[in-house]
């Protein structure tokens, strides 16, 4: 077995390499599976993983400037916030680099609200899934990642809440860490809630999307993506985006998202609309979109 020290230790070189800073080597570790963060107990599997700390190759660290399908032209959109949107979470060096760039501070200096709700919408919805996000469990590493703090908002039950208060939890948060599940779904309680009349204001605050998370800022979902169905109708979103994802590209899991899939979805969107897979986020400031990614994606665009 492998001592955690040293897993640590190639956590840490393997930050280094992606221009992560020494004091979040931990989150980049349980990022990769090889434990826990915070408390360092090692998953299931882990000492056969971690033996591969002192063999496995330096990652590949890609970050492409979206624009028309060329690595080399930017792309513009209307954001308002500092913006992650991941397919599955914080999966490799690339995207917690960008992650820890959008903080500017370590993952550890940094207080977390995380928004489980999108998981109890949608006809696979179960109980499960919602505390496995918020518990640091799932496979997709979002409240894992060793914050200073973790809270929890459900939007579901801020009707109820004094506004003056719950809105003072958003505002104190470094980071929004938000679950997928169904972007319909997820995307009514937003403004029923009145989170989605704030989200423009936060102009400090690090919105990280899962899957769900992610397609709720953008203007719609296409008609692929509907399940729950709001009492509206129809595949509209938030729009604090002006581009549309098309998420899960060739998972295993969803043997329907292929990219001829996509290229039929993309076409029905009738405006920008990127592809992407579990190795690819989409990082949005001040309004320019640049994709970071150790995997695939393409860019479907109609006016090119």
């Amino acid at each position: 077995m492998v001592a955690r020290d040293e897993i640590t230790a190639g956590a840490v070189r393997f930050a280094r390499r992606a221009g992560i800073g020494v004091a979040d080597g931990p989150a980049l570790a349980a990022l990769l599976g090889r434990y826990s963060a915070p408390a360092l107990a090692p998953r299931s599997g882990a000492a056969t993983e971690a033996t591969s700390w002192k063999t496995r190759p330096e990652p590949t660290i890609v970050k492409a400037i979206s624009g028309h399908g060329s690595q080399s032209q930017s792309n513009q959109c209307g954001g308002v916030m500092k913006l992650l949107l991941t397919d599955s979470g914080v999966r490799n060096a690339s995207i917690l680099a960008a992650l820890v760039d959008l903080l500017g501070k370590p993952i550890s200096e940094a207080d977390a609200l995380c928004i489980p709700t999108a998981g109890y919408g949608g006809p696979y919805a179960d109980p499960g899934g919602p505390w496995r996000f918020v518990s640091g469990q799932a496979p997709s590493p979002m409240t894992g990642l060793g914050w200073k703090s973790v809270g929890l908002l459900e939007l579901t039950a801020l009707p109820s809440i004094d506004r003056d208060l719950w809105v003072s939890w958003v505002r104190a948060a470094d980071v929004l860490l938000v679950n997928g599940g169904d972007a319909l779904y997820l995307c009514h309680w937003m403004r029923e809630s009145g989170l989605a009349d704030l989200l423009p204001s936060l102009s400090d605050t690090v919105y990280v999307g899962l899957s769900a998370g992610s397609m709720v800022l953008t203007p719609r979902v296409g008609a692929e993506f509907v399940d729950w169905k709001p009492p509206t109708g129809g595949d509209r979103t938030l729009g604090l985006v002006d581009f549309s994802i098309f998420p899960h590209l060739d998972s295993p899991d969803c043997p329907e998202n292929t990219m001829a899939d996509a290229e039929c979805w993309a076409a029905g969107i009738a405006g920008p609309a990127y592809a992407i897979d579990a190795q690819t986020a989409i990082k949005v400031v001040d309004g320019e979109v640049e994709l970071v990614s150790e995997g695939h994606w393409k860019l479907f665009d109609p006016s090119s």
